[in-house]
C-alpha cells in the first residue's frame, strides 16, 4: 500500500508517495489555479506510473482554495476513496494557541507536527515559499504562532514590475555581496537581505521568549538561503510531506 501525501501552495504543489514510514518518491509541480480534476488525475497517474495503482489512500493539505476540490476530485478518482484534508479539528498533536487557530495556514500546522515530532526541544521552523513563514512551536508541543514576510521571488518580482529600469533576475547567489552590477546587485540584496532578514526575526524571538530555539529549514529556496544564513541546525525539504503523513497516521480512522 502506498500513501499519497499533497501539498497545495500559492506557487507548487509538491506531491510524495510513502510505504510505511518511508517516503519512496517527490515531485514539484506548477500550481495552476484553472486545473481541472481531469488534468490532475492524469498528471498525477502520469508522475505515479506504475505505483499509480498500489496507492490506497491520500492526505492533503491546501492554501489555495480554487485547486483544493479539483486535487481531492484527483485523488479521489486515482485511489477509489476520499482523502483526508488537513482542516480543523485534526489530531496534530499541538495545541495552537493563537487568537484565532482557523486562520493558521494548513501548510504551517503540517510543518509544525513534523518538527516537533523530528526535532525535540524547542523550534523555529522558517518555510521559503511564496511567502516566507517563521513558526514557533515549544518542546512541549505549543504553537505559538508565527511571522509572516514576502518571499524572495515575490519580492524579486515586485522590484522588476515596479522599478523601469530593473530587469527580473534569477535567484542564483553572486559570488560578492557587494554587487558590480544591477544583475548581481538584485541577487545580493533579495538573498543576502532574506538571509539576515530571517537571522535577524531569530534572534528577536529567541529574546522575546528567553531561551534558545531549533532552526528547521524548509521550502523550495531554503538550500540556496540557507548556506547564507549564521543560525541554521537542519535543512530538511521533506518536512511538509513527513507532516502530512504523521497527520495521516494520527487521524486515518474515519
Amino acid at each position: 500500500m502506498l500513501l499519497l501525501v499533497v501539498d497545495i501552495g500559492n506557487t507548487n504543489i509538491v506531491v510524495g508517495s510513502y510505504q510505511g514510514e518511508l517516503l519512496r518518491r517527490s515531485w514539484r509541480i506548477s500550481s495552476r489555479r484553472d486545473s481541472s480534476s481531469d488534468e490532475l488525475s492524469v498528471l498525477l497517474r502520469g508522475l505515479l506510473a506504475d505505483d499509480a495503482t498500489r496507492v490506497r489512500d491520500g492526505i492533503v493539505a491546501s492554501v489555495v482554495p480554487p485547486l483544493t476540490e479539483p486535487v481531492m476530485a484527483a485523488i479521489e478518482e486515482i485511489v477509489g476513496v476520499e482523502p483526508l484534508q488537513v482542516a480543523p479539528g485534526m489530531k496534530t498533536g499541538l495545541r495552537v494557541l493563537t487568537d484565532n487557530p482557523q486562520e493558521v495556514g494548513a501548510d504551517r500546522i503540517v510543518n509544525a507536527v513534523a518538527a516537533h515530532a523530528r526535532y525535540p526541544g524547542p523550534s523555529i521552523i522558517v518555510d521559503f515559499g511564496t511567502g516566507t513563514t517563521l513558526d514557533i512551536v515549544t518542546k512541549s508541543g505549543d504553537y505559538l504562532g508565527g511571522i509572516i514576510a514576502p518571499g524572495p521571488r515575490l519580492g524579486a518580482d515586485a522590484l522588476s514590475a515596479r522599478a523601469a529600469r530593473l530587469p527580473r533576475v534569477d535567484l542564483s547567489v553572486p559570488q560578492r555581496v557587494v554587487g558590480k552590477n544591477s544583475v548581481d546587485s538584485i541577487r545580493s540584496g533579495i538573498l543576502h537581505g532574506h538571509a539576515a532578514m530571517v537571522d535577524g526575526l531569530i534572534r528577536k524571538v529567541e529574546e522575546e521568549l528567553g531561551e534558545a530555539m531549533r532552526v528547521v529549514l524548509t521550502g523550495g529556496m531554503a538550500e540556496v538561503i540557507g548556506p547564507l544564513m549564521e543560525r541554521v541546525d537542519a535543512t530538511d525539504p521533506d518536512l511538509t510531506l513527513e507532516g502530512l503523513r504523521l497527520l495521516y497516521e494520527r487521524n486515518r480512522n474515519r
